[in-house]
Formats: C-alpha cells, sequence, structure tokens
C-alpha cells in the first residue's frame, strides 16, 4: 500500500470514529426527548386496536378523538378515586396513630417471642415516640405538597407531549409505514417486512390488552380481601395493586410488601398474616393460570429473554422501559424470525424453526 492510499485510510478511519462518536453524543444528550418518541409510538401503536374498531362505525379524526379521551379519564379517574382517599387517610393517621402503636404494644405483649426482641431492640417504644410526633408534623406537609406539585405539572407536561405525539403518529403513521414500503424495491422482501410490521403491531395490542386485564383482576380482587379483611384505603390500595401489577416479574411482590406493612397497622398480626397467605397463593394463580391465559394470543418470549429485556429496559428507561420490555422483545423476536426465514428461503432451505413460529400442520 503506497503512501497516499495508507493516508486515506486513516483519514478514513479517523472520521468515521469522529463521526460515531458524535452521533453518541448526539443521542446522549437528546435521550429524554428520545425515551418520550418511545413511548409515544408504544401508545400509537397499542391505541391503533380500538381506533381501527371505532373506524367502522364512525370517521377515523372522531375514532382517534373518542379512544384517547377514553384514555385521558383514566388517569383522572384514578385520581379522583385515590387523592380524597390519601388526604383524609393521612389525617386519620396522624390522628389514630398513637392507638395503633398502643395496640401493636399489646400484641407484642402477648406474644412471648416479639416480647423478647421488643425487649432487645426497643422497636414499640420507637414506634410510640415518633406516633406521638406526627400531628406536630402536620404544618410540614405543605412543603411536601409543593414539591409533589411541581412533580405532578412536570409529569403532565411529560404525558401531554407524549400523548400528542402519539396522536400525530396514529393519525399519519399508516401513511407513512405504506411509503417507507415502497421504498422497498424487492417484493418478497417488502412483504415480509409488512407482515413483520403487522405481526409486532398485533403482538404489542395483544399485551397491551392482557396487561390491563391482569391489572383489572389483580386491582379488584385485592379490593376484595382488603374489605373483607377490614383494611382501611382498600381503594387506593387495589389501586396500587393494579399499577404495581403492570410491572413484569416484580411489580406485584413489591405492591404485596407494601400493602403488607399497611396490614400491620390496623390488625396485627391476623390480619397480616391473611393477607400474606392469600397474597402468595394469588401470586401464583396469577403466574400459572391468570397470565398465561391472558397473554395466550401474544407473542411467545421465552423466560430468560424476558429478563434479560426487563433489566435492560429498566436500566435505560426506568419503570416505563420495564413496562416496554416485553412488547419491544417480541417484535424483535418477530423481526429476527422474518429476516431468517427470509435468508432460507433465498437458499431454498426449509425455514429454521423459531419460538412465536406457529405449530406445523398435521395430516
Amino acid at each position: 500500500m503506497t503512501t497516499p492510499d495508507l493516508t486515506r485510510v486513516v483519514v478514513r478511519v479517523i472520521v468515521i470514529v469522529l463521526l460515531t462518536v458524535g452521533a453518541l453524543e448526539l443521542v446522549w444528550l437528546v435521550r429524554t426527548s428520545l425515551s418520550w418518541i418511545v413511548l409515544a409510538l408504544f401508545v400509537a401503536v397499542s391505541m391503533s386496536r380500538p381506533v381501527g374498531r371505532l373506524e367502522r362505525r364512525m370517521p377515523r379524526g372522531a375514532a382517534i378523538a373518542v379512544s384517547y379521551l377514553a384514555l385521558f379519564l383514566v388517569p383522572v379517574v384514578i385520581a379522583a378515586l385515590i387523592i380524597p382517599t390519601i388526604v383524609s387517610g393521612g389525617q386519620d393517621l396522624a390522628r389514630k396513630a398513637p392507638g395503633y402503636v398502643n395496640d401493636l404494644q399489646d400484641s407484642v405483649a402477648k406474644n412471648p417471642k416479639l416480647r423478647k426482641l421488643d425487649r432487645q431492640y426497643g422497636i414499640t417504644d420507637k414506634l410510640q415516640v415518633e406516633a406521638a410526633k406526627l400531628p406536630s408534623k402536620a404544618g410540614d406537609a405543605a412543603g411536601v405538597l409543593k414539591d409533589v406539585g411541581v412533580g405532578v405539572v412536570n409529569s403532565v407536561f411529560t404525558a401531554v407531549t407524549i400523548m400528542v405525539l402519539s396522536i400525530f403518529m396514529v393519525a399519519g403513521g399508516r401513511g407513512w409505514v405504506l411509503s417507507a414500503l415502497q421504498a422497498i424495491p424487492d417484493e418478497d422482501r417488502r412483504a415480509r417486512v409488512q407482515r413483520a410490521l403487522e405481526t409486532s403491531a398485533t403482538a404489542v395490542g395483544n399485551y397491551v390488552g392482557g396487561v390491563l386485564a391482569q391489572m383489572s383482576i389483580a386491582g379488584l380482587s385485592t379490593f376484595v380481601v382488603l374489605e373483607i379483611l377490614g383494611v382501611p384505603f382498600a381503594a387506593p390500595l387495589a389501586v396500587g395493586m393494579a399499577l404495581f401489577d403492570a410491572i413484569p416479574l416484580v411489580g406485584a411482590s413489591l405492591a404485596a410488601v407494601l400493602i403488607g406493612l399497611v396490614t400491620v397497622f390496623s390488625g396485627f398480626p391476623g390480619t397480616t398474616i391473611a393477607w400474606v397467605i392469600w397474597a402468595v397463593v394469588y401470586q401464583q394463580i396469577e403466574n400459572y393460570l391468570i397470565q398465561p391465559r391472558i397473554q395466550s394470543k401474544a407473542v411467545d418470549v421465552h423466560p430468560f429473554v424476558v429478563l434479560v429485556s426487563v433489566l435492560f429496559g429498566s436500566s435505560l428507561f426506568g419503570i416505563a422501559g420495564a413496562l416496554l420490555a416485553i412488547p419491544v422483545a417480541a417484535s424483535i423476536q418477530i423481526g429476527v424470525r422474518e429476516y431468517l426465514h427470509y435468508r432460507a428461503a433465498l437458499r431454498g432451505e426449509a425455514a429454521p424453526a423459531i419460538a412465536g413460529d406457529p405449530p406445523p400442520a398435521t395430516a
């Protein structure tokens, strides 16, 4: 290789490295906006199914308006259900906390093992001191509410931005996809890409529908059990269980632990033991009966892939990333499957078997 050729190669490598570093830096700077676009795309794909169904009975613009109005009402109803209960419940807790601690002291005094632990660590005495401070700390709530208000305003701005982006995607997404498909010259490749996109959209829609059904079952069953046990704040706790249940793998368990802490102050140890038993039983029922049934129409994803995708998604985008991990993994799986089938067709070979493929027909 001559000196000019070597110089051109070195310059080319340097330019490629600089462009790559610049592109990565740009992605890092706009990471927040990119995460909003990803969330908007997920919402748009999820809303495409109800919009499509309503479009059969009304113009597409009206179908989009009705669908997004219903979506907007969901957090409004949840807030109307939770916020008044939390406010009144917080005031009630501050007033009754000393009595709850006294009840806990009576329970500890009747149990030899708990009494021994209490003598070693002084748990009930510390709780009694902190409970007595609650009424005097009510004035600090204004500062906390101010911080919460700022966070709510920022969250509302983010949510509105994501909703507007998703509305534009739903309104024009079909035309964008068709234009992109027309740019693919190979007819077979175009058909496979279109099939992969349609299958991915169906998988995302099935996943979202299944998650909503699973959340509803978890929330309603939790509300019934808490009402039977006489636990206070049953409605907001049930809503919390439903929301946490949307987080794959660990959401329901985290919510069960938090609710278990509430039961300690409402009826320890009987109510707490009853709740723990029900939470463990329900978790098994959900894992082996409810979730497989309501997700049976979605694309099958291996549990290891689910775990890895949830870990990566939560690391990149937090809770939203954990929620998006499974449908994204399913979409990637569909894309890989179509690509391998396409490569096999080019070589004249049989398509390889991949998770999510339909079962072979039997004679």
